[in-house]
C-alpha cells in the first residue's frame, strides 16, 4: 500500500525527534562522566541546549498537522542512546572512542535533517524548513567542533596515560 507525502513526512519528524532524544541520552551521560576534558564537556553542554531547541522545532512541526511524537520510537531509541553511552565506560580509552562516536553521531544527523528536507520538500510541506535548516546548521557546527577536538583529547588522554594518570574520561 503506498503512503502519500504527508503521512511520509509526517513518520520521518517523528523518527528525527526520537534521533534526537537518542542524542540526549548519549551527550548527557558522557557529560556525567567526563572528569578530565573540559573541552569536550563543554562543547557537550552547549549541544544539549541546542538538541532541546531542536526537539522543540519538530515537535512545532508535528503540531501543526496536529501530531505527536512517538512515544515508541522516543522509549526505543533513548533506550539505545544510553546503551551506545554505556557502552564505552569500561574501555580504558572510553574518551576515545566517545569522541570518535560523537563525530559519526554528529554526521548521522546532518543526513538526517538533509533527508528531513528532501522529504518535506516532496510533501510540499516548506513551512518548517527554516527552522530545520537552523538545526542541520547546528548539527554541522557540532560535527566541526567534535572534529576539531579530536586532536588536543586524544593527545591529553595519551600524555594521562603515559604519566599514569587515569585518562578514560
Amino acid at each position: 500500500m503506498a503512503l502519500d507525502t504527508r503521512s511520509i513526512y509526517i513518520t520521518a519528524l517523528k523518527n528525527t525527534h526520537a534521533l534526537e532524544m537518542q542524542a540526549l541520552q548519549i551527550m548527557e551521560r558522557q557529560i556525567e562522566r567526563l572528569e578530565r576534558y573540559p573541552e569536550m564537556e563543554e562543547a557537550l553542554r552547549r549541544h544539549v541546549e541546542e538538541t532541546h531547541a531542536q526537539r522543540q522545532r519538530l515537535e512545532e512541526a508535528l503540531g501543526s498537522l496536529s501530531e505527536s511524537p512517538s512515544t515508541i520510537k522516543e522509549g526505543i531509541l533513548g533506550f539505545v542512546g544510553n546503551m551506545m553511552a554505556l557502552g564505552h565506560t569500561p574501555a580504558q580509552d572510553e574518551i576515545l572512542k566517545n569522541t570518535y562516536a560523537n563525530h559519526a553521531f554528529e554526521n548521522f544527523e546532518i543526513a538526517a535533517y538533509e533527508s528531513l528536507l528532501a522529504i518535506a520538500e516532496a510533501a510540499g510541506q516548506g513551512g518548517h524548513t527554516s527552522s530545520f535548516q537552523q538545526s542541520r546548521r547546528e548539527e554541522q557546527a557540532m560535527a566541526s567542533r567534535a572534529h576539531d577536538l579530536t586532536r588536543p583529547t586524544t593527545r591529553r588522554s595519551v600524555e594521562l596515560t603515559a604519566a599514569g594518570e587515569k585518562a578514560d574520561r
